[in-house]
């Protein structure tokens, strides 16, 4: 491990103290010019690292730069030894993790990245995913065969985690949008895209990437003109925290509720912060981007519960209930 990747990790974990060039060294073995190197290094890179005479150094507490080293002291014992990655730039997490899979990766890795430059979403579309604005990631699970049977509520849980997260670290509270999408304030603050590969020979689903998109700041200049109506974010001037916090916090959820996939007790959260439920909404399966609003194939009806499998029932206008099962499928409130 590098100095400088050192440095990091005792500024991450000493945020609410000064440590001075010669307590850095003494706890690394090295020079106190290798330690201002390093902190240099780390200032160049966008760190907003404090530096005073007699005090030393430190992390601002605004520091606002994705970080393995800022996350790691904040995953929870069990999950310390998860491998994460953070990229200043990647074409999509997702896409990184299925490369890495295929290379041998274990299961809990966590890529994220500064920005995307073909960040995926639903059916083939772009997740728009400006440097330095968002947290974007994507982590692998490689499930048991047992597991393989719940494996379809992944995405359900993924957007749970996301809510606690942020229920836990700021006073607000996001809803759940069916299937995928988180909403904050009336807004789109966060998209899931969860991808599956089958294991050619068995059929069984091998490996799972969940990719999570959010919102964290506005961009300078505000969202672009497509999605501006239905764009949020989560932090706002009054509410913000670093966004390692809430990475890492979104991971510790993840990872546990992957684990109790089977005990589906989630699903009261999913319920309790749905966006949808007792509304009335359409719905369209072969929902078309080039067409208009008004041109598609709508259904009518009301969202009236969630299954045991993270299905939507909605009980349609002749008063037969339907359940929604795929994320293919386009959702609009009334």
């Amino acid at each position: 491990m590098s100095v400088k990747t050192e440095v990091l990790k005792l500024l991450e974990t000493h945020r609410q103290e000064d440590l001075s060039g010669q307590q850095i060294a003494d706890k690394l073995g090295v020079t106190r010019a290798a330690v201002w190197k390093a902190v240099n290094s780390l200032k160049s890179e966008g760190y907003r690292i404090e530096a005073a005479n007699n005090r030393g150094y430190r992390l601002h507490m605004e520091n606002d730069v994705l970080s393995a080293e800022g996350i790691y002291p904040q995953l929870k014992e069990a999950y310390q030894e998860r491998e994460v990655i953070v990229y200043k730039s990647v074409d999509s997490t997702n896409q990184e993790v299925k490369r890495r899979a295929l290379e041998g990766a274990k299961e809990g890795l966590a890529v994220l990245s500064e920005e995307q430059t073909a960040g995926k979403g639903r059916r083939g579309r772009s997740f728009y995913s400006p440097v330095g604005t968002g947290i974007y990631m994507s982590v692998l699970f490689h499930p048991s065969e047992e597991k393989t049977k719940d494996v379809v509520l992944i995405t359900t849980a993924a957007s749970v985690a996301v809510c606690r997260a942020i229920r836990k670290l700021l006073p607000e509270e996001p809803q759940i949008k069916w299937v995928n999408d988180v909403y904050l304030r009336g807004k789109k603050i966060c998209g899931i895209l969860t991808e599956a590969v089958s294991d050619f020979e068995t059929g069984r689903i091998d490996t799972v990437v969940v990719g999570i998109g959010i919102n964290y700041r506005e961009p300078e200049g505000g969202f672009p003109e497509e999605i501006r109506a239905v764009a949020g974010s989560v932090c706002t001037d009054e509410n913000k925290i670093p966004r390692n916090d809430l990475a890492a916090a979104v991971l510790n959820e993840l990872y546990e509720l992957y684990d109790g996939l089977a005990d589906r007790t989630f699903l009261k959260d999913y319920k309790k912060w749905s966006y949808v439920l007792g509304k009335e909404i359409k719905f369209s399966s072969n929902y078309t981007v080039v067409e208009e609003e008004a041109d598609q194939e709508w259904q009518y009806g009301k969202a009236v519960d969630i299954d045991r499998d993270g299905g939507l029932v909605v009980r349609m206008e002749n008063g037969e209930e339907q359940v929604l099962r795929t994320g293919e499928i386009t959702l609009r409130v009334l």
